[in-house]
């Protein structure tokens, strides 16, 4: 069966067809949104500043919110106060600072759902500080081209545009949602899909005017291409890499009958958390360098510009460290070594030259955090490679390891769950060599 016939049966299935049209309808509705500017905003005096920020993380949010914040649209929050509350909810679980919490996580379903429904809460909070923050920040800047961006500094204005932002946020969070549920994929982590692609296409016509004005040499477009298809083929390559580890079953007797005996692996991702590492870490280093950018001229403001500014080694080093923690930190969420080991044991599993139990748990956990390790390390170089390339060797290199990462993770976790109904349906897979080996994202759900 070649490929197109596989695409084909995506369509012959209705509930599979259904999800799709979905998908698509509710990004279009988001993208729609992104473009929609608020009341009193000077469109010629943004775009200047956002011009003057491409190189700065205020300029790279823009890129990951697909450029609403450039608009100043009712969507510029985007998802990120979503996951700034995800990152909360997540950090106060693993340190067990709450017991209501450790309680919650153990109560299955319903309890899964009394926590997004406190990260919902905390995402409005969250909200509401960054929409007042950035509404105030804009009113503060100085005049671009002769213009200020914000003409009007009433209460009225602030009130209005800040409630606008925050209603813009909780549309999107409940699209998102919507989309897990009724459609292909996890809704959030395609949210910010939607939003890099799209900033994507204009980078690739700069990089075509830089080449056809010869501002940029034919061997040099070559290897940023080049690079560019070898990131991707790297990051789908770990991404899909797996530890297997032998689980043999032992024999047991029900009556007549002799069950058992099987042999089995327990498959360990390379890289577990994939780009939610990466999200959660540039997440956290945003709140301090956009209140900053925010001050002009203020000595803090300064001091975090010089040492954690976009572009300098300090940043640099501070987001691998970022992107390395929240990799196990991940790992210590999601996976727990000795339930694995006492699950496995009561289905009378065991590891081949391991004792069943707490020695098993413990084999688990050794084999996780090395192989985490290297998988956390090339997540690191890939986020931060790029960036080197650009600001220290000044290679026009407009695609982002970051934005490679999260683009490639998520694709692959869209075309793996599409796969799944494909299979469960008795239908061929999309890839001739086998099924992909995904992953279930869970980008701002806990």
């Amino acid at each position: 069966m070649d490929q197109t016939t596989s695409l084909a049966n995506i369509f012959k299935i209705p509930d599979l067809k259904k999800r799709l049209l979905f998908v698509l309808g509710a990004l279009a509705v988001y993208r729609l949104g992104a473009i929609i500017p608020i009341p009193g905003i000077n469109a010629h005096a943004l775009k200047a500043f956002f011009d003057s920020q491409a190189n700065t993380l205020l300029g790279f949010l823009n890129v990951f919110s697909g450029g609403a914040m450039s608009h100043f649209s009712v969507f510029s929050l985007g998802v990120m106060p979503y996951i700034n509350a995800s990152i909360m909810m997540s950090l106060l679980q693993g340190a067990h600072v709450f017991p209501y919490l450790d309680r919650l996580s153990k109560e299955g379903e319903l309890g899964r759902r009394k926590v997004n429904q406190i990260t919902r809460i905390i995402a409005l909070i969250v909200a509401l500080i960054q929409a007042f923050g950035l509404t105030f920040g804009l009113s503060k800047m100085p005049m671009m081209g002769g213009e200020s961006i914000i003409a009007s500094t009433s209460g009225i204005f602030y009130a209005t545009t800040v409630l606008t932002l925050m209603t813009g946020t909780m549309f999107v969070m409940w699209l998102g949602e919507q989309m897990t549920e009724r459609g292909i994929g996890n809704g959030i982590s395609l949210i910010i899909f939607a939003g890099i692609v799209d900033r994507m296409i204009p980078g690739a016509m700069n990089f075509i005017r830089l080449v056809q004005a010869e501002e940029v040499s034919i061997i040099m477009a070559l290897l940023v291409v080049v690079l560019i298809f070898v990131i991707m083929a790297s990051v789908v390559w770990v991404e899909t890499a797996q530890r297997r580890l032998p689980v043999q079953h032992a024999k047991r007797q029900v009556g007549n009958k002799i069950y058992g005996g099987a042999s089995s692996y327990l498959p360990i991702k390379v890289d577990q958390s994939g780009v939610i590492a990466v999200i959660f870490a540039l997440a956290l280093l945003a709140i301090p360098i956009t209140i900053a950018g925010f001050m002009p001229g203020n000595g803090v403001a300064n001091v975090i510009q010089r040492f954690i500014g976009r572009a300098t080694p300090t940043y640099d080093a501070l987001y691998a460290v970022l992107v390395v923690f929240f990799c196990y930190f991940y790992n210590a969420v999601s996976l727990n070594p000795k339930e694995l080991a006492d699950n496995m044991k009561k289905m009378g599993g065991f590891i081949p030259g391991i004792r069943p139990g707490e020695p098993t748990g413990n084999y688990i956990e050794w084999v996780l955090n090395r192989i985490t390790l290297g998988g956390a390390l090339f997540v690191a170089a890939i986020a931060v490679l790029p960036d080197l390339m650009r600001y220290r060797f000044d290679v026009p290199f407009y695609f982002g390891g970051t934005s490679l990462l999260i683009v490639v993770g998520v694709a692959l976790d869209t075309i793996s769950q599409l796969e799944a109904h494909l299979v469960m349906r008795n239908y061929e897979p999309l890839m001739k060599g086998g099924r992909i080996r995904g992953r279930w994202y869970n980008v701002g759900n806990n």
